[in-house]
C-alpha cells in the first residue's frame, strides 16, 4: 500500500513539473493564430501592465531599448507618454496583440524556421519557485524573458520583459 501511494506521489510531482511546459506548446499554438484573442486565455494582461508600471516609475532607471523596431517601439512610446497619461498609457500600449507581436518577434530572431515556433526559440525553462516558471526566449544576453504564473487551473503570462 505504501509503494502505491509512493507512486502516485511520484505521479503526481512529474505531472505537475510537466503542466507548465504543456501550457507554453498552448501558448505557442495560440501566438501563430492571426487573432489576438487567441492568446487571452494563456495571458494575464493586468498583471504584465503592472509590471510595466512598475518598471517605468519615475526615479528608475529607464530600460528603453536602442533600437526600437516593431514591438519595442512600445516601450519607447511609453517612456514618453506616461508621465503625461498616467496609466492610460499603458493600457492603450500594453495590449494582447503587443503580447502576441512581441513573443513573435522574439521567436522569429531566435529561430531559423519560418513561420517561427515560440518552442523552438526557449533556451531556458525551469521554474522559480512552485507557483512561477521562468522561460528564457534566445540566447543569454540578446533575449525575451516569459514568466507564467499559476492561476488555477492554468499557468498564465505573468511578466513579459525583452
Amino acid at each position: 500500500m505504501l509503494r502505491i501511494l509512493g507512486y502516485l506521489v511520484l505521479l503526481a510531482l512529474l505531472g505537475y513539473g510537466m503542466w507548465p511546459y504543456y501550457s507554453l506548446f498552448q501558448l505557442d499554438d495560440a501566438v501563430r493564430e492571426a487573432d489576438p484573442q487567441a492568446i487571452a486565455p494563456f495571458v494575464d494582461l493586468p498583471a504584465i501592465q503592472a509590471s510595466y508600471a512598475t518598471r517605468l516609475a519615475p526615479g528608475l532607471p529607464v530600460f528603453e531599448p536602442r533600437d526600437a523596431p516593431g514591438a519595442d517601439q512600445v516601450i519607447v512610446w511609453l517612456n514618453t507618454n506616461l508621465p503625461r497619461l498616467g496609466d492610460a498609457a499603458i493600457e492603450q500600449a500594453i495590449t494582447l496583440e503587443w503580447v502576441r507581436d512581441t513573443l513573435r518577434e522574439a521567436a522569429e530572431r531566435t529561430t531559423e524556421s519560418r513561420p517561427a515556433l515560440l518552442i523552438d526559440g526557449v533556451d531556458f525553462a525551469f521554474f522559480e519557485s512552485w507557483n512561477r516558471f521562468v522561460v528564457r526566449i534566445g540566447p543569454l544576453g540578446a533575449d525575451a524573458h516569459l514568466v507564467l504564473g499559476l492561476d488555477w487551473p492554468q499557468w498564465r503570462v505573468v511578466d513579459l520583459v525583452r
